[in-house]
């Protein structure tokens, strides 16, 4: 008598590789047939929906796993939503009794992942989720008084000391077998994912998506920059930080394998200790983001401090137009230009400037954080919720371990530190190529000097002293408990 053969669907979201994953892992392990199935639904990701610039990323992505999917015998099944319909439809089509999937942890993904489990596991299909996007379950971690930490230094302490038992990374699947009966694929064209126009064509040059183009870059990097991460970091025209976040969000390299790399690092040459730990530490941080977005998920759309009420942030006409010519790297502050310009031409932005553009637009300008993240959502290729939500929040000094509200970011001061010679602004704004140094700093020159560049659009003194004036009236409005409790 034969049995039945165990089919299981692996679910594949932003976990686009074959190594280290859990999912498929789990699936050839208990399984006889597996069924590889992406389903396209950024509706379900609103008011999130991915950016322009992370469709033009998912689409390579997914090419590419296509390819490595295709090389074990199988084929990557690619379908529309909605998700929980889809499920039900490719399980009663083809058999399967299993469902593995790869857990995600922003807010809606949560809630629908939650609703597809109860209602397929009432079906009768055994439904099984992992945690591979992190490198600790953020339910696992929390201060003596049982509550979600709120300071970066505090959580990774705690954090990093789980680390020591952490499993190794789990080899790629090298063989998929696939069941007799399947359903037909859509095209990745079908997606719609790359725009009409060629805008993106530029990324291409600059860019490998997917699983081998994550651990080339891993590669690249420490045989060219480890050695001077530490020192380096900071500053925007050496090119010295991994440039992963993109291959980290789409899942194309996992945490720990990074982690796993760092620790053999160490293991060979111990005298490189410094930039390890500020390594672990940047990883630290994802974890954190991840973390807060987790115990904190109304942080994606409001501040977590509520005396940064909407009534303190500018609005109106005037600003509008203050706000697209920050888009447009327009302001005539040039270190502002320059990151701005970076990160239209390349869908990136170092960290270090996306800080110093973001103070500008929320303290110099008061223009709500809101609105810096949407833009970035829409042009990184790397946008991520629970970083970007981090990032502006800290900076905007209303997020958890944030920047305080006083510290406004000084980019002329930013500037002569961090960019000394030029080099980073001279490479996005060539109109400056042949400027001064003074120039290149303040971005105030005269007019009949021949620069085709703007005067700046604002009095930095003048809009900082307004930014602590402003943080007077919010330190006047009442805090509400609720926004400190996790939800």
């Amino acid at each position: 008598m034969t049995h039945p053969s165990r089919i299981a669907i692996v679910w594949f979201r932003r976990d686009l590789r074959l190594a280290d994953n859990p999912a498929l892992t789990a699936a050839l392990q208990s399984c006889d047939c597996i069924l590889p199935v992406y389903i396209h639904a950024p509706e379900e990701e609103a008011p999130w929906k991915p950016g322009s610039a992370s469709n033009w990323w998912l689409h390579n992505s997914l090419s590419a796993l296509c390819d490595s999917i295709s090389q074990t015998g199988s084929r990557l099944i690619i379908t529309h939503g909605p998700t929980k319909e889809k499920l039900i439809e490719i399980a009663a089509t083809t058999g399967a009794t299993h469902l593995y999937w790869n857990r995600l942890y922003d807010p809606v993904a949560i809630e629908r992942d939650s609703q597809i489990k109860r209602e397929l596991h009432d079906l009768g299909i055994d439904c099984q989720s992992f945690n591979s996007n992190l490198l600790i379950e953020p339910v696992n971690v929390l201060n003596r008084q049982g509550s979600p930490y709120k300071v970066f230094t505090a959580f990774w302490r705690t954090a990093r000391g789980m680390l020591d038992g952490i499993g190794s990374p789990l080899p790629a699947a090298t063989q998929i077998p696939t069941p007799p009966k399947t359903v037909p694929p859509a095209t990745l064209e079908s997606l719609n994912l790359l725009p009409q126009n060629n805008w993106h064509e530029k990324l291409a040059a600059i860019w490998k998506p997917g699983e081998a183009g994550g651990h080339e870059q891993w590669a690249h990097f420490l045989y060219n920059n480890l050695p001077y991460y530490d020192s380096q970091r900071d500053f925007p025209a050496e090119e010295s930080t991994t440039s992963l976040s993109p291959h980290l969000h789409f899942g194309e390299i996992t945490p720990r394998q990074l982690f796993w790399s760092l620790q053999h690092q160490a293991d060979q040459a111990p005298g490189i200790g410094q930039h390890l730990d500020r390594l672990s530490a940047q990883l630290g941080w994802r974890e954190f983001a991840h973390y807060t977005l987790f115990h904190f998920p109304h942080s994606a759309t409001e501040s977590l401090d509520s005396r940064f009420a909407s009534n303190i942030w500018h609005n109106g006409r005037d600003n509008r137009e203050l706000l697209e010519r920050w888009q447009r790297g327009e302001t005539g502050i040039p270190i502002v230009d320059a990151g701005m310009r970076q990160l239209w031409q390349t869908g990136w932005m170092h960290n270090r400037v996306r800080m110093i553009v973001a103070s500008l637009l929320t303290k110099n300008l008061g223009i709500h954080w809101l609105e810096g993240a949407r833009w970035f959502w829409d042009t990184l290729v790397d946008a991520d919720l629970a970083n970007n939500t981090l990032g502006w929040q800290w900076t905007a000094g209303c997020g958890v371990d944030a920047a305080p509200y006083f510290r406004v970011f000084n980019p002329a001061r930013q500037a002569e530190r961090f960019d000394p010679a030029g080099r980073y602004i001279r490479t996005w704004l060539p109109e400056l190529a042949t400027a001064d140094n003074r120039i290149l700093i303040n971005g105030r020159h005269a007019a009949d000097n021949g620069i085709d560049y703007p005067p700046p659009m604002l009095d930095l003194q003048k809009t900082r002293k307004q930014a602590l004036e402003r943080w007077e009236l919010i330190k006047r409005n009442p805090k509400n408990p609720a926004s400190n409790k996790s939800v």
